[in-house]
Parts: structure tokens; C-alpha cells; sequence
């Protein structure tokens, strides 16, 4: 029998992707032990200040990663949304798992959408790109930052902090919490984030057999739409220090993909679309980029670089 073991981090959330991966491990594969070693990331222990400010989603990852090149893990499950899209040398994003719902949600106690939001109400949420797409279309809003895993979110929005926060529809979803949901925000409100919604499986380059283990998770169109978003973040040098966002979708022409980058304050946005072939999904989302580029992306980038 073999055993695998996969890296998780031990919020709620990670534990149930690493359970799901676990579990399809074990429905593809006979005489197999798999193993959860839980850590608990740099990323998880600094939420007094925003993840811009403590460096940044690859603070969720470095630990994990660590277990992976010392050999301690064969595998690690992480959300694609919380990745970098550059990985440690001899680390590779071997399999994307079928994607669930990319939306943000709009989560509130006393309020049915983000529309009915007064003037001067608070929202929670640490995400650049929502907040810059968000401040656009709601000026009299007002942004918090809001840390914490999921439950600790709502904690908070529950005992008044808040008067409402925006979440993943995805990591709800798996935590049986639909039922927060006030509203599913649309792409046209708010463009989701590279990779939201999708599970990766993140294990060493030369490790074949797990390769070969891992390879019937891999969802072949989610793969395509994950590697035409990341490939607008690796183009603009993406991270959640700036305010960017990418979604692609399938339809019987091919695959769409959209990029959006901005100010934090929502000042300015800039989008860019471009359409083709599922083969050419790459090329495209560096298109895409390419695309925000000559409308003047550069300088929202130079802000952020200090340059």
C-alpha cells in the first residue's frame, strides 16, 4: 500500500479541499493511504495587519512549499486564487481540479443586496480588487480591512463590525454556508480573481509517480481557463498588491478572457477582452495583458513598484 501525504493548511476551508482531493484520490486509486499534514502558515498567524501590507498571498504558501521540497509532503492543496503564479524551483501546479463557483459574495445581516447599502456603511473584505471595483461603482461606500478564515469573517460581520463583508461564493459553498448569502455578485460588478473558485494540487517536478497519481484530477477546461487568467497575472507581475483581476470562460467559439486592473480608490479602471481558441488560451491571457499595458497599466504598476 502507499501512502501519500498532502500538505494543508488547518483553516476549515483548506482542510475540506484537502479532504475533497483526498477523497478523490482514494475513488481513483485502490491499495493507497493518504495522509493530511496540517500546518499552520505564516500567512494564517499575521492577521492583525492587511495581506498587503504582511507580504502578500504567498505568505499562505511558504510553509506548505517547505514541506513539499523537504520531502515531508508528496502533495500540497492550496486555492488557486491564494497562489503565486511563480513557484519555487523544482515545484510545479500539476493538476487544476473542476472549478465551482468563481463569484464573489455579497454577505449581510440586515441587507439584501450591496445596492441597498446606505451611505457611509462599512464594508469588510482585504481584497484590492475588490475594493477598487467596488469603491468605483459604490463612491459612498466605505472599505475595512477583514482577515481570518471564513468563520472568523463572519464572526465578525455578526457581532456589528461590519455591515456587510464580500466572500467567495466557492469556499461558502464547500462550507455548507450558502445560506449567508445575501447576494452573488455578477462578473460585471465585480471580475473575479485569477483562479477563484478552482482547487490546485502543487507537488515536486520530479516526482513522476505522483504525478501520474494526481493526473485524473486534473479537469482538463478548468486547466485551459486557469492557465489563460494566470497568464495575465505572470504578464503584469500579479499578486494581491495590486488590484487585478482575470476570468475566462468556455463557450462553443472558443474562450473569452477578461482582465481588469485599477486604483485601489477605483479612480481609474482599466479592462481588456480578447476571444480564441482553447489552445491558445496562454496567448491570449497574455493578450489581455499586453492589452492593459498600452491603455496605461504601467503607471497603476509603477505606483504600486515605487517607480
Amino acid at each position: 500500500m502507499r501512502a501519500i501525504r498532502i500538505a494543508t493548511r488547518k483553516s476549515r476551508l483548506a482542510l475540506w479541499q484537502a479532504n475533497h482531493v483526498r477523497d478523490r484520490l482514494l475513488e481513483c486509486r485502490e491499495n493507497l493511504q493518504v495522509e493530511l499534514l496540517e500546518i499552520v502558515s505564516e500567512g494564517d498567524r499575521t492577521l492583525d495587519v492587511p495581506l498587503v501590507e504582511a507580504g502578500g498571498k504567498g505568505l499562505f504558501l511558504k510553509e506548505l512549499e517547505q514541506a513539499l521540497l523537504g520531502g515531508q509532503a508528496d502533495l500540497a492543496v492550496h486555492s488557486i486564487k491564494d497562489m503565486t503564479v511563480t513557484l519555487p524551483d523544482g515545484l510545479g501546479l500539476a493538476a487544476v481540479c473542476q472549478r465551482d463557483d468563481p463569484r464573489d459574495a455579497f454577505v449581510s445581516n440586515r441587507f439584501d443586496s450591496i445596492a441597498q447599502l446606505p451611505h457611509g456603511a462599512v464594508v469588510g473584505t482585504c481584497s484590492l480588487r475588490r475594493q477598487c471595483q467596488l469603491r468605483a461603482r459604490f463612491p459612498h461606500l466605505r472599505f475595512a480591512n477583514l482577515r481570518g478564515n471564513v468563520n472568523t469573517r463572519l464572526e465578525k460581520l455578526d457581532r456589528g463590525e461590519f455591515d456587510a463583508i464580500v466572500l467567495a461564493v466557492a469556499g461558502l459553498k464547500r462550507l455548507q454556508l450558502t445560506h449567508r448569502i445575501a447576494e452573488y455578485l455578477s462578473a460585471e460588478i465585480c471580475l473575479p480573481a485569477v483562479g477563484q473558485g478552482a482547487i490546485g494540487i502543487e507537488c515536486r517536478l520530479d516526482d513522476a509517480d505522483t504525478r501520474e497519481l494526481i493526473a485524473p484530477l486534473d479537469h482538463a477546461d478548468s486547466a485551459t481557463r486557469i492557465a489563460a487568467e494566470r497568464a495575465v497575472s505572470q504578464r503584469l507581475g500579479g499578486s494581491c498588491h495590486i488590484p487585478l483581476a482575470a476570468y475566462s470562460v468556455l463557450h462553443a467559439g472558443g474562450i473569452t478572457v477578461r482582465a481588469l486592473i485599477g486604483n485601489p480608490d477605483g479612480s481609474k479602471i482599466l479592462r481588456s477582452e480578447r476571444s480564441g481558441d482553447c489552445r491558445d488560451a496562454v496567448s491570449l491571457g497574455q493578450s489581455a495583458a499586453e492589452c492593459l499595458l498600452a491603455l496605461g497599466a504601467g503607471d497603476i504598476l509603477a505606483d504600486f513598484h515605487g517607480t
